[in-house]
């Protein structure tokens, strides 16, 4: 709810501080004394495009501040958390403009951007005139006031949790296909290296193996060399033959010495054997060197294969055998993604059913909320004069997304056998006027609270009409708070607060104020609003009857 406005150095507003209260609130006053100057400073403040000297009283800064009382579920207290504006149950928004057109404002007096301003005003009070594009005028607002007439708030919420399952389960999905589309290039290289690894085969220490293999082969012919001398050195005609002639002299020496030389003739029997054993090994490792040059030119082959493998998966030789385990694995994790996405896509497809059957059940409360109000306003726009206008919400198919798949407008007719069409382009300014007021009366019924502000849209009518606007005006603000600027004495008798708007001309400069009237001056100021300048006994009469009747 507006509880104060302050505005300095506004167009012709030198000073001025107004208290509002809940309830009707009315502005009065004659023409061109500057009722349209309050409304454009109280716009300015909530962000809204003013006139672009604004300020320009004395060429001064003007500045202008409002401040609001906000119940504990006023959804304003949401958006100044996301905003990152510390807030209680009293917001003040204030906006400064200088004499050269500069422009900057402020929220519980920390700045912000006018986007911010905006977004936060328009979430504190409506502004319903003939040129209303923000409010029940706007066909992208139709979808929440029905929905608010409905009451749907928690089918809403199902609705909104039912969206972002699938948009969850949609994105996990398309995150999992791209996935595997981009490891497909790396499914056939770990395939293709796979393949090639186990027709190689390498096993654990074969380069090792192979290098000695390879280097004795390579050294064969001097390794014989040195072989066969060995052999010559320790056969018949060398070590053998000397051992052996050394045990047969000792044998016979041993007869004549008592037995002492026992021990050195088994020694040198022990040598003998040793020296057989040498010779047999001589001899097996001599066969192994007996190769042909197919087979040197296979284990070289076979180690360069060994070796260019490693390289190319840039691993020791050594890790090989397990470097085929490990790529066997990474291979069947990435084919396991297309179980993957069986899996995934039949999850999006029960969140998409979820929310298809969630998204038809808020239509079919639209529906039934949408005949409800179509019925509402037929009752409504006979009382002011719109009795052969016909009102209609209409409901097609939409966008899916968080509120559901319906795309909603309301529509209207105001002249008999004329095809309906948007509200803003069917009806005249006047006419207008009068629809707004209908459709907000009836949408009220459905709940809500906040502030209303109504700009002369009693413009045109006068007598029983005027009188049902004022009624109407005045059961919107049992719950709410309203404020209108009227010419309509029918409708100004309706109000629970009256202000005069008033003029006043010096010899150098003209101002406006505002007067809070009390009884007797709201009188005087009905009978001024029914009679004119020169105020009769019969105005004042009449403006008594009015404020009974009221």
């Amino acid at each position: 709810m507006l509880r104060g406005l302050s505005i300095a150095n506004v167009l012709l507003i030198r000073e001025l501080d107004l208290e509002f209260e809940s309830g009707l609130n009315v502005l009065t006053g004659e023409t061109g004394a500057g009722k349209s100057i309050l409304l454009d400073a109280l716009g300015f403040v909530l962000g809204l495009h003013g006139r672009a000297e604004i300020a320009s009283f004395d060429a001064r800064d003007g500045e202008i501040s409002a401040s609001f009382e906000l119940p504990g579920n006023h959804p304003v207290r949401e958006l100044l958390t996301e905003r990152g504006f510390a807030g209680g149950d009293e917001l003040v928004l204030r906006r400064k403009a200088t004499a050269t057109g500069r422009r900057s404002a402020f929220v519980n007096e920390r700045r912000c951007s006018s986007a911010a301003l905006r977004e936060i005003g328009a979430s504190l009070v409506e502004f319903h005139g003939q040129n209303d594009d923000r409010g029940l005028l706007n066909p992208s607002n139709h979808k929440k006031f029905l929905d608010d007439f409905a009451g749907a708030s928690d089918i809403l919420a199902i609705c909104a949790g039912a969206w972002n399952d699938r948009k969850a389960a949609r994105a996990e999905l398309d995150k999992a296909k791209s996935m595997l589309e981009d490891s497909r290039s790396e499914v056939e290289y770990l395939e293709h290296a796979v393949a090639s690894l186990k027709q190689l085969n390498p096993r654990h220490g074969e380069e090792e193996e192979l290098d000695s293999r390879r280097r004795i082969m390579k050294n064969s012919a001097k390794i014989m060399e040195y072989v066969a001398k060995a052999e010559n050195s320790i056969g018949e005609s060398g070590a053998e033959a000397m051992i052996d002639q050394a045990r047969s002299w000792l044998e016979d020496a041993s007869t004549h010495s008592n037995g002492k030389l026992n021990e050195i003739v088994s020694a040198l029997e022990r040598a003998f054997s040793e020296l057989g054993e040498a010779q047999q090994g001589l001899q097996e490792f001599r066969a192994s060197l007996e190769f042909d040059q197919y087979e040197l030119e296979a284990v070289e082959e076979r180690l360069f294969d060994i070796r260019a493998a490693a390289r190319k998966h840039r691993v020791a030789t050594v890790d090989l055998p397990d470097l085929v385990q490990r790529l066997e694995s990474d291979l069947d994790r990435l084919k396991a993604g297309e179980t993957k996405i069986d899996e995934l896509t039949r999850k999006f497809s029960a969140a998409d059913e979820n929310y298809e059957a969630a998204a038809a059940r808020l239509s079919k409360t639209r529906r039934r909320a949408a005949a409800k109000l179509d019925k509402a306003m037929s009752k409504e726009l006979a009382p002011v004069k719109l009795d052969k206008a016909k009102f209609s919400t209409e409901i097609g198919e939409g966008s899916r997304g968080v509120d559901g798949r319906d795309r909603i407008q309301f529509h209207a007719t105001t002249n008999p056998g004329t095809p309906p069409g948007p509200i803003n382009r069917i009806a005249s300014g006047g006419e207008l006027s009068r629809f707004i007021l209908s459709l907000k009366v009836c949408l009220a019924s459905g709940g809500g609270e906040g502030c209303m502000i109504f700009d002369e849209i009693d413009r045109g009518v006068g007598g029983a009409t005027a009188d049902a606007i004022g009624r109407r005006l005045k059961s919107l603000a049992e719950n709410s708070q309203v404020l209108v600027v009227t010419h309509s004495p029918q409708v100004a008798a309706f109000g629970d607060f009256h202000w005069r708007v008033e003029k006043s001309s010096g010899k150098s400069e003209s101002t406006t104020r505002v007067v809070g009237l009390g009884k007797e001056e709201r009188v005087r100021e009905i009978a001024r609003m029914l009679a004119g300048d020169e105020i009769t006994a019969e105005a004042v009469a009449a403006a008594k009857s009015l404020l009974t009747r009221a």
